[in-house]
């Protein structure tokens, strides 16, 4: 029973074992199951996001291998376009240049067939030519033939005739030589001339204006002047038309008066009645008017002595009367008449080297200033004045042209005009003519010099151009070439503070170094 029992419980063990491990190799399995269920849903979720990764980046690496793509594409467009665009711009200018050279080659095309023209015609003269050639050459055998048969006189004088032909065709081609040469030494030759009529011309360096101040014996002769509340001194200045300024100058009457002509009648009217001792209106009114006569009589002597001084004649009576006006006239303190005299004398001296008219440019030189015996009356210049008064009484064209342009209003056309107005500015530009006397002009001349030498460094200094330029040369070891700068200016200062001057001055300052060596 015992083993029965044994039995039944191991059986039962076995059977419950057998339960047991079918349970347990169960549970395992499902347990296998389900971790290969989750291995597998987790390997499948695995394997989708990675096909979603893979699938996201190749879209993106397409997406961009796409724009890569396109833009490789509008790049190599744009550069297509590009090459397109630069051909069309040959093409374009290729179709320029072809057009440049069709128009280059028409207008060859024209100028080829202008000079076929003008060779067709050349031809054609030298076709004549020669047709002419031949007739002479036939002349020439004609000529020979009669030749044959001419006398010994006959023949000499054919001879002569050809050789003047020749000779004179040779003179043509010397005189055309000669006036090239002439052009190139013009100025040279003008130089010479200008120098030597001025140095021909011998004249007094200053010409004093006239004098309006009468010399009274004392001064009690001032009161008579005057007369009775004045009256005399009225009468005086009615008659004369002529201020008269008696003032504290002792033994001296001022006369002041714009035309010169009736100033002189005046103080020859007055020394008349001074010197005679009869001084009352009525006396003072006859006084004058014999005066008036006299001074025409005597305007009428000074333009016939200045006329043949000149040595012109035929001029006109009343052109001889404005002449001796002249004597009553200045310009910048120089006397018109002798101004005009100077003026003739130049431009015949002048004249007289160049070979043209001696007389004709006298007359020119002396009437060129005649319009300033008119110029107070009549409104204009006076050369135009002047131009139109030598019409008037018939002067030649060559004479009213020369006054007219004597001061450049209008262009000079004649050797006489452009040698009037050179002895114009000679006459006027000559030390003292005008303004000053020559001491004077020697003074400024003078002072000029010392203002440049009171700066230190300055070696020696030189007024030239008739004081119109001072050259300041300078020692080079004192003064550099910026100081040269600043010491011209500094005298130009200088010069501007302590003169009176006409014009203007140029100061010119000169460095130089020099280096010098003797060879022995």
């Amino acid at each position: 029973m015992i083993n029965l029992v044994n039995l039944l419980i191991l059986i039962a063990v076995a059977a419950v074992s057998l339960y047991l491990g079918y349970f347990v190799r169960r549970y395992h399995a499902e347990k296998k199951t389900q971790d290969a269920e989750t291995k597998a849903k987790f390997i499948v979720d695995q394997a989708k996001k990675e096909a979603e990764d893979r699938k996201r980046s190749a879209e993106l690496e397409g997406k961009d291998l796409l724009y890569k793509l396109r833009q490789d594409f509008e790049q190599q467009t744009k550069d297509r376009r590009q090459e397109i665009s630069n051909l069309e711009k040959r093409l374009s200018q290729k179709e320029e240049n072809i057009d440049r050279r069709l128009d280059l080659l028409e207008k060859k095309e024209k100028d080829t067939e202008t000079k076929l023209e003008s060779l067709k015609k050349q031809e054609e003269a030298l076709k004549g030519k020669e047709a002419q050639l031949q007739s002479l050459i036939a002349e020439e055998k004609e000529r020979l033939q009669k030749i044959a048969n001419l006398s010994l006189e006959e023949a000499r004088q054919i001879l002569l005739s050809r050789l003047n032909e020749e000779l004179n065709s040779e003179k043509a081609v010397l005189i055309k030589r000669q006036e090239e040469d002439l052009r190139n030494s013009a100025e040279k030759k003008a130089a010479e001339v200008i120098s030597l009529a001025i140095q021909r011309c011998s004249v007094e360096h200053t010409v004093e204006s006239t004098v309006s101040v009468v010399n009274l014996p004392s001064d009690e002769m001032k009161g008579r002047v005057i007369g009775r509340e004045g009256r005399n001194i009225r009468a005086l200045e009615m008659a004369t038309g002529v201020d008269v300024i008696i003032d504290d100058t002792p033994e001296a009457v001022t006369l002041s008066c714009f035309d010169p002509v009736r100033r002189e009648i005046a103080r020859l009217s007055l020394e008349k009645l001074i010197s005679d001792g009869r001084i009352h209106p009525g006396r003072i009114e006859e006084v004058v008017e014999k005066t008036k006569k006299d001074m025409d009589e005597k305007i009428k002597e000074e333009g016939e002595r200045a006329a043949f001084d000149a040595g012109v004649d035929n001029l006109h009576p009343e052109l001889v009367r404005l002449l001796g006006r002249l004597k009553y006239r200045t310009s910048f303190g120089q006397n018109a008449l002798q101004h005009s005299k100077e003026v003739s004398y130049l431009v015949g001296v002048m004249a007289s080297e160049l070979g043209l008219d001696f007389k004709l440019a006298k007359r020119v030189g002396l009437l060129h200033d005649i319009g300033k015996a008119l110029d107070h009356q009549i409104e204009g210049t006076h050369a135009k004045i002047g131009a139109d008064t030598a019409k008037k009484f018939n002067e030649s064209q060559e004479v009213i042209h020369a006054i007219e342009a004597h001061h450049e209003e209008i262009e000079a056309k004649t050797f006489y005009a452009v040698l009037t107005v050179a002895a114009d500015a000679i006459s006027a530009a000559r030390p003292g003519a005008r303004r000053e006397t020559l001491e004077t002009y020697i003074k400024r001349l003078e002072k000029l010099e010392s203002i440049a030498n009171l700066f230190k460094g300055v070696d020696k200094s030189y007024a030239i151009q008739a004081g119109r330029e001072i050259r300041v040369i300078v020692q080079p070891e004192k003064i550099n070439d910026g100081d040269a700068t600043t010491l011209a200016r500094d005298i130009r200062k200088k010069i501007e503070e302590g003169m009176e001057y006409p014009g203007q001055i140029k100061v010119t300052v000169i460095r130089e170094t020099r280096a010098i060596e003797y060879a022995k």
